[in-house]
């Protein structure tokens, strides 16, 4: 009976602690986080009108809001540098996954173990075999290298966006950090 109630505890405690986990907001990357937890975006001025963006997402992020919030960025970064329009001079989205396995807490105490065929498997309530469960995650990264220029934007080229229309089309699709 004890340990029925420490896992349900422990079912309700994870079920409340997703409840938490949300996707990455549109913010800058902290600077006083460490360079594996970093999430959010980041610009490396390269020559006067070059620039290298990236956005990073966490687990929960989708890979088209980390690269609709590069895209934001770049906008965001053209019209703040007094430009009109910016041309994606090389782009990528790197997706790192991490798999996670556990056994099934429920039911490991209805289940026995035996040795067969050089293996431990394991035998459970009602002939079933409740084995363990692996979950992937996949997390996000984009990264765009960046030309911007003033004027109109010349037709033709796929690779060139206006700035002004990016931010406006973009802009219901960001999500803020909350205040606190």
């Amino acid at each position: 009976m004890k340990r029925l109630s420490l896992c349900l505890l422990a079912a309700a405690s994870l079920t409340i602690l997703s409840a938490c986990a949300t996707p990455t907001p549109y913010q800058p990357v902290s600077p006083t986080t460490s360079a594996a937890a970093q999430r959010g975006y980041s610009e490396t001025r390269i020559e006067e009108n070059r620039y290298r963006l990236s956005f990073s997402g966490n687990e929960m992020t989708k890979r088209e809001t980390v690269e609709n919030y590069m895209l934001y960025r770049a906008a965001e970064l053209t019209l703040e540098s007094g430009n009109d329009w910016f041309e994606v001079v090389s782009r990528d989205t790197d997706e790192k996954q991490r798999a996670t396995t556990f056994d099934d807490p429920f039911m490991s105490s209805f289940s026995w173990r035996f040795y067969n065929r050089n293996r431990w498997s394991r035998w459970g309530a009602f002939g079933a075999d409740w084995g363990s469960d692996t979950v992937v995650y996949s997390r996000y990264e984009a990264t765009a290298e960046i030309l911007m220029h003033k004027g109109p934007k010349p037709d033709g080229n796929a690779n060139a966006y206006d700035a002004r229309a990016v931010k406006a089309n973009l802009e219901s699709k960001i999500v803020r950090p909350v205040s606190k």
